[in-house]
């Protein structure tokens, strides 16, 4: 009998296809309190201007995590675009992403139909942080299985540091917004801090790498 192989590859065409199809439903969701909501405004005879001022929380909910969901897709295409097998681990660490992603809408609710609190925070800026580290997990697995995609190295290294450097200004986010209830939302705007982030943690990762170099033992 031929041995099976322990670990077992996918192509990524239908992988590819069913993250599309999450991201874009995940998307679509999150209008839903917002259509509720021009229904409840028109049996209570709300003109369009009040309407858009009581419910400008349900809108800037709305958009934010439009535009989270659709930056989380385009990194996570970005990720995957050169891998070329799928493999069951990796599967359930996308499986763990696509979860924090379908999740995301709830939490949108949250913030936007009810009183801002402490707990809203963490689990709406919880829930972003949750997505990265799935994101940060995938990176660390193609790392470690290179034979799965055609990117090089750097790029996976890259890819490594810019998910550690959003987990930080996340968590940082997390807390300003813990303590500054309820207009700690802004503090997400740290994440454009993002990229001068990412390349200090580059040069401190290459700084020790040169350190170690240097350290080696001596022969003789």
């Amino acid at each position: 009998m031929t041995a099976q192989p322990r670990t077992q590859q996918f192509h990524t065409e239908r992988f590819k296809a069913f993250v599309d199809a999450v991201v874009a439903i995940a998307m679509t969701l999150l209008i839903l309190p917002l259509l509720e909501s021009v229904s409840d405004a028109a049996s209570g005879r709300l003109t369009t201007a009040e309407f858009f001022s009581e419910h400008s929380p349900q809108l800037v909910s709305f958009g934010l995590s439009f535009v989270l969901i659709a930056t989380f897709w385009m990194g996570h295409h970005s990720q995957y675009r050169d891998v070329e097998l799928i493999t069951t681990p990796l599967l359930w660490i996308n499986v763990a992403w696509m979860a924090t992603i379908v999740w995301l809408p709830v939490p949108t609710a949250m913030l936007g139909q009810l009183d801002s609190d402490a707990l809203q925070a963490v689990v709406y800026i919880g829930t972003l942080i949750m997505t990265q580290v799935t994101t940060l997990a995938g990176w660390m697995y193609l790392r470690r299985h290179p034979d799965l995609t055609t990117a090089p190295t750097e790029v996976l290294r890259a890819g490594i540091v810019g998910d550690l450097a959003a987990i930080i200004l996340f968590a940082v986010s997390l807390v300003i917004a813990v303590l500054t209830v309820p207009n700690g939302y802004f503090a997400l705007l740290l994440l454009l801090l993002s990229g001068p982030l990412s390349r200090l943690l580059n040069r401190i990762a290459h700084r020790r790498g040169r350190g170690s170099d240097a350290e080696e033992p001596r022969v003789g």
